[in-house]
């Protein structure tokens, strides 16, 4: 790459973070159209290869969409209410269990003291929250309706992500031959290169990780209603979207199950049957969903991804966090390569040069 190269992608670069910075509050449904043509991208591909043209491969890969869509509408979401509603009910349930059973072992096991707490002021402010937890679609709802502005952007959102989406998913592969196309040519095979490997990272994550993250919320939803948690839906969609880092949703859902199970059966040996709904989940992820849908692809690192996620919301709100794991992927792969340049440069290896 020569210098006028250099200058003219970093040029670029910057023009593209500063257009980003000042466009954000118009970009979310554009981004979104994308992250679900680019998930949705292989399946239209596949339908090709059956035989089908690029428009109906598409309208083929909407109809499932909106079919897995109404589904969740018609059938998750009333019981996930239902439940958070029950969730509510328990939270002084929960208060008092701590404060009548593990505050006292604390203290006598650990030497520790919570006199100073005010239980009946904490428990009060929580409930508060769960309560306006619960009733946060309605109040959204409400306030959406008494703003014929806010009404109007919001259907205008709901509508413009699937014809976008549809746009960009019917033209994804000619799209992207032109981005390559206009690369200059001596830089051409690496950047592919690059995007190849970058492909492999969301791969992973973003395609992989999201059916890992499904399969998990289904197998200990499943799991825990088997042994007869009323919270298990709940429970089992928490530890599934938690599963997005290894080991967090394992970690999240079976201390959200103990404290549910404890709280319906009150009986001690309830815990190992949740302990092992948990296990049996967590061989089920190691043996066969991680190598079945992720593979040995390389992906971003636990840490990197949590990094990512709050930077970029941190930097630009909703939007960032969207572009978050994209762009860590992109860093991912040009660090590789930088590292690999820097072992084989002088720099690492004084006497490489004198050679």
């Amino acid at each position: 790459m020569t210098d006028s190269q250099r200058w003219f992608f970093l040029i670029i670069t910057v023009l593209f973070a500063v257009v980003l910075y000042l466009l954000q509050p118009i970009l979310s449904p554009f981004l979104v159209a994308a992250l679900l043509a680019y998930l949705t991208d292989p399946l239209a591909d596949r339908l090709e290869l059956k035989g089908l043209s690029r428009t109906w491969a598409v309208v083929v890969v909407f109809l499932l969409m909106s079919s897995v869509l109404l589904l969740l509408v018609v059938w998750l979401l009333p019981k996930l209410g239902y439940q958070v509603q029950v969730m509510v009910k328990l939270v002084p349930a929960v208060f008092a269990m701590i404060e009548t059973q593990w505050v006292p072992w604390l203290e006598q096991t650990l030497g520790l003291s919570f006199a100073d707490l005010d239980w009946n002021s904490l428990r009060q402010l929580m409930t508060g929250h769960w309560q306006q937890t619960g009733n946060l679609a309605k109040d959204l709802f409400s306030s959406i309706t008494q703003s014929g502005m806010a009404l109007a952007a919001w259907l205008a959102n709901l509508v413009l992500i699937p014809v976008v989406m549809f746009y960009l998913l019917r033209d994804w592969d000619v799209m992207m031959a032109k981005i390559g196309r206009l690369l200059p040519r001596n830089i051409e095979p690496r950047v592919k290169l690059w995007a190849t490997e970058c492909d492999e990272v969301l791969g992973a994550f973003i395609k992989g990780q999201l059916l890992v993250m499904m399969a998990l919320g289904l197998i200990y939803a499943v799991g825990l209603r088997i042994v007869g948690l009323d919270l298990a839906l709940l429970v089992g969609m928490l530890a599934g979207l938690a599963s997005i880092v290894p080991y967090m949703g394992f970690f999240i859902g079976i201390i959200a199950a103990a404290v549910a199970a404890m709280l319906q059966f009150n009986d001690v040996t309830m815990l190992a049957w949740v302990g092992l709904v948990f296990a049996i989940g967590q061989m089920l992820e190691g043996m066969v969903l991680t190598p079945l849908l992720v593979g040995d692809r390389i992906g971003l690192h636990p840490v990197a991804v949590i990094f990512a996620i709050m930077a970029g919301g941190q930097l630009f709100g909703f939007v960032g966090i969207l572009i978050a794991l994209p762009v860590a992927a992109v860093i991912m792969v040009l660090l590789r390569h930088l590292h690999q340049g820097y072992k084989s440069s002088h720099l690492y290896d004084a006497d490489r040069q004198k050679n």
